[in-house]
Parts: C-alpha cells; sequence; structure tokens
C-alpha cells in the first residue's frame, strides 16, 4: 500500500510540475483571449523563442543566469509589442479568423528564424541542480521544485494584479466591454499591447523552465498545443480555469503515462485530449468559461 502511494506521489508531484507550467502558459493564452478575443497560435512559439534567447545569453555570451533571464524579459516585452502593433493592430476590425490565421503565419515565421539562427540541434540548458531531493520517499530533482514555487508565485502575483492594480482592473474592463471601457477613458490599444506583452513573458517564462527539464529545441514550441487542452478545459475567458486547467492537464499526463502506458504505449500524450472532449461534451464553454445566450 505505502509503495502504491509513494508510486502515486511520484508521478503526482511531477505532473503538478508540469502542469504549474503549462497554467503560465495558457495564462498568456487567455489574457489575450479575454482583451482582443483573439486565440493566439503564436504561443508556443512565443515560449520557445524565450528559451533560445535566454540560452544564448547564458551558454553564447557568458552571461550568468539572473542576467540573461532579465535580457529574455525585455526581449519578450520588445516582442508582444512588435507582434501587436506592426501584425495585429492594421487587422482590428477585420473578421476573427483572418487574424487567427495570421497568428498561425506568426508561428512558422518565429520557427524559421530560430532555425536560421540556430539550427535544429537540442541544447541543453542546465541551470538548477540537477541531483534529487528525497521527500519522504518521493524523488524530485530541484528544478521540479523550483518550477513549482516559481509558476506558483507568478500565478498569484497576476491573480492580485488583475484583482487590485489599476492596470490589471483596465484590463478587466476591456475584457468585459471595450466600448464601454473605452467610453470611461481607458485606451483600449494600449490594453491590448499591455495583453501581448504580458503574453510573451510568462511563455518565455515556461520555456525557460521546460528547458532546463528537456532541452531547447524547437520542438518545444509544441507545448503551446498541448496547453490548448488546458485552456479549453478551464474557459477561455477564465484566468482561474486557465490555472487550474494547467495542472489538471499536466498531472493527468503523468498520471497517465504512470498507469496506463505500460499498456497502451503514448497514451499520455492523448489522454488529457480525451478528457477535454469528455468535459466539452458536458460544458461546451469549459468548467469556469462563462455561457453566452443570444437572444434574437
Amino acid at each position: 500500500m505505502q509503495n502504491e502511494f509513494l508510486f502515486f506521489m511520484q508521478f503526482f508531484l511531477s505532473g503538478l510540475s508540469i502542469g504549474s507550467i503549462y497554467a503560465l502558459v495558457a495564462l498568456g493564452f487567455v489574457l489575450i483571449y479575454k482583451s482582443t478575443s483573439i486565440l493566439n497560435l503564436a504561443q508556443g512559439e512565443f515560449l520557445m523563442v524565450g528559451a533560445y534567447i535566454c540560452l544564448s545569453m547564458t551558454i553564447d555570451f557568458g552571461l550568468n543566469f539572473y542576467a540573461s533571464f532579465l535580457v529574455t524579459m525585455i526581449f519578450s516585452i520588445i516582442l508582444g509589442l512588435v507582434v501587436e502593433r506592426l501584425v495585429l493592430r492594421p487587422l482590428i476590425g477585420e473578421p476573427i479568423i483572418s487574424i487567427i490565421m495570421v497568428t498561425l503565419g506568426l508561428t512558422y515565421v518565429l520557427r524559421g528564424v530560430v532555425i536560421m539562427i540556430w539550427g535544429n540541434d537540442i541544447r541543453q540548458f542546465n541551470v538548477f541542480p540537477e541531483q534529487p531531493i528525497d521527500l519522504w520517499g518521493v524523488k524530485l530533482t530541484y528544478l521540479y521544485l523550483w518550477s513549482i514555487g516559481i509558476s506558483f508565485f507568478l500565478l498569484s502575483v497576476f491573480v492580485l494584479f488583475f484583482k487590485y492594480a489599476r492596470t490589471g482592473i483596465f484590463m478587466r474592463a476591456v475584457a468585459d466591454h471595450q466600448t464601454a471601457a473605452q467610453s470611461m477613458g481607458i485606451s483600449v490599444k494600449r490594453v491590448f499591447a499591455m495583453s501581448w506583452c504580458i503574453a510573451a513573458v510568462v511563455s518565455s517564462i515556461g520555456g525557460i523552465l521546460v528547458g532546463n527539464i528537456a532541452g531547447v529545441g524547437v520542438d518545444i514550441s509544441y507545448i503551446g498545443l498541448k496547453v490548448l487542452p488546458a485552456v479549453i478545459f478551464g474557459g477561455l475567458d477564465s484566468i482561474l480555469g486557465a490555472i487550474i486547467g494547467g495542472l489538471v492537464v499536466g498531472i493527468l499526463e503523468f498520471l497517465s503515462a504512470g498507469y496506463l502506458d505500460p499498456y497502451i504505449p503514448a497514451i499520455n500524450e492523448v489522454f488529457p485530449f480525451i478528457i477535454l472532449v469528455v468535459v466539452l461534451m458536458i460544458r461546451p464553454y469549459g468548467l469556469f468559461g462563462i455561457e453566452e445566450i443570444e437572444r434574437v
């Protein structure tokens, strides 16, 4: 019985650490969707670019990790501003599907630029101590513990930011009703820019953490696709849903790997999507999404 409990906790805590990173990336999805009604399909590429910038600053240019992290955050803010200002702002008023397709095209542009600069090879990026720590029989690396700590700290900061900070309240107002917010003197365009900057920053932080776990390569951009079930599971317009959805998807991914993978190979890759389909059949707007009713 004790061995079964330790086996469960091993996969549960590992899934919690990855799920906390998923929650960060999912937060970026929700921020952009709430403020602009756009599903940003390039979110995974923001993650990939952030990971490569931090790795390059640390390994290629010899900066210490903290300086590299700061440079990555500044670059992420600039990237978010450039994408919002040059790519998406000219498309305001155009059909939503056209804007979503532009973000899809942006994924290929960013991926192509990364391959031209850094190539296709996976590069190791180990900043945190690699030796595991024993937590009452459950072995976790310091990296996993740092991932949980950093992600939960940032998620808490953003929850407080949206609840109490003036800019956060402005962003919530724009998300609820853009016209009403603009009539109150809130700059909708500034809120759009802020949303893209924050989305790029949280994705870059997620990329740095994932890069330390699995190495940095072009394929880590597919985490954006893996996070989509978390976003839809929690509700596209719910910050709380993004956090809970990310945690749930990460935990389900690892538990299915531990319990089902010996019988159904690679089931952990599709199991979160199976749960997503079941949830959407019951609650089409996600667990915490707001149901929209149109009367005619």
